[in-house]
Parts: structure tokens; sequence; C-alpha cells
């Protein structure tokens, strides 16, 4: 197992896994930006600067099954208390290879920042590029991973568009990388999207956001 985030996770997207122990492993945040909780199959990773010890003795603390800690809100709670940061949801996971050649759907790049997506990217990527289509983003996220977000607008949807979309992301990530993406666990549409565009479950995911300045 890797002894950074970025070790994990370039492990786990070759499908390679921390060993399913019932163990959480505490490793220092790569970016000041980014904390939070990646939840693999019974073994937990808390990517933070906060204490390992504390970590350890506020998860040992809970009332709860031991492999649902981390992800209990409890534990969550308490880590954004300590940090001062925030959070959305707890997000499913997913990553998928690159894709050789241009992608089939007809793409336009675009500098434009005023999209509520495009937003939310540049305050949770480096890196951000945006396509219209019906909507996509590419960026470097959590341990300067490429993450893809899509958004369909309302008129074009239930025609494949998010899935063709996802997939698109596939060719246009460089130098030969996975690309990740995650999915509220409660929007079943994206999850089916990019399954259906090739990603696959690794974990969950709670990303604690830095206070904006």
């Amino acid at each position: 197992m890797g002894r950074t985030l970025t070790e994990i996770l370039d492990a786990a997207a070759e499908g390679r896994f921390p060993p399913p122990d019932g163990r959480t492993t505490v490793v220092p945040q790569e970016h000041r930006r980014d904390a939070g909780v990646i939840a693999f199959t019974a073994h937990s990773v808390v990517f933070t600067d906060e204490d390992p010890d504390w970590v350890h003795a506020t998860l040992a603390a809970l009332d709860c099954d031991a492999l649902a800690a981390t992800m209990n809100p409890r534990f969550l709670a308490a880590l954004l208390d300590r940090t001062g940061r925030g959070t959305d949801t707890i997000d499913l996971l997913t990553v998928a290879g690159p894709l050789p050649g241009a992608p089939a759907l007809e793409l336009v790049e675009t500098t434009d920042p005023d999209h509520p997506r495009v937003r939310r990217a540049l305050r949770r990527r480096d890196g951000v590029r945006v396509w219209s289509a019906a909507g996509g983003v590419l960026g470097r996220g959590v341990a300067g991973r490429w993450e893809a977000a899509v958004e369909v607008d309302e008129g074009v949807r239930h025609r494949g568009m998010g899935r063709e979309l996802a997939r698109a992301a596939r060719h246009l990530v460089p130098d030969g990388q996975p690309v990740w993406s995650q999915q509220a666990t409660g929007n079943a549409r994206s999850i089916r999207a990019f399954q259906a565009a090739g990603y696959r479950p690794v974990g969950a995911e709670a990303l604690m956001l830095a206070p904006l300045c």
C-alpha cells in the first residue's frame, strides 16, 4: 500500500486497493485546499494535516460499526469542526482509463467562467478546462488527479448526452492518465451515465473544502 494519497489513488486506478483489514490510514494533505476521507472496501484513508492520534481516538469513540466509522456523520462533523472546513455531500468515487483519439462528441473549448458548474470546479480543482456541447469540465483535483464533471441542459436530457460527455473526458485527459469523477450517491442518473461510459466505482469520498478567503 502506498504511503501518500497520490500513491494510494494511483494504485486504486489500476485496481490495487488498500487491504480490507478494517483499519483507517491517515496521510497528510498534499494541497492546502484538499482534506477529506476516502472509504475503500473495509479500509479508509483520511487525508488531513490534523493529528493522526486525534483521528483514531475520535473514530474509536463512536458507537457504530467500525467499518462505517469514517463516513459516520458524527466523525465527519467533528473533523469539519476541528478544521473549520465545509462540505457538500458524500460522493461515489469512480475512475476510468484514457481512450485514444478524439471524442465522438463534437466539443468546443470555452473560457467562460460564469456557469455555476465552472465556478464550483474552480474552487475544487486546478488547471480547469471547460468544453461545451451540453457542458463538461476537466481539471486537476485531489492529489493532482484529473477529474471530470458534466452538466446537461434540461432540454437535451434523456438522450444519452451525459454518458457521451463522460466518455469524451476519457479522450481529453492528457498523458495517458486515468480520469476520476464523483457522483452524489443519490444522483442515480449521473451514476448510470458515468458507469455506462466505462467508469468503475472504487469507493466513497467526503471532500472537505477550505473556507473561501
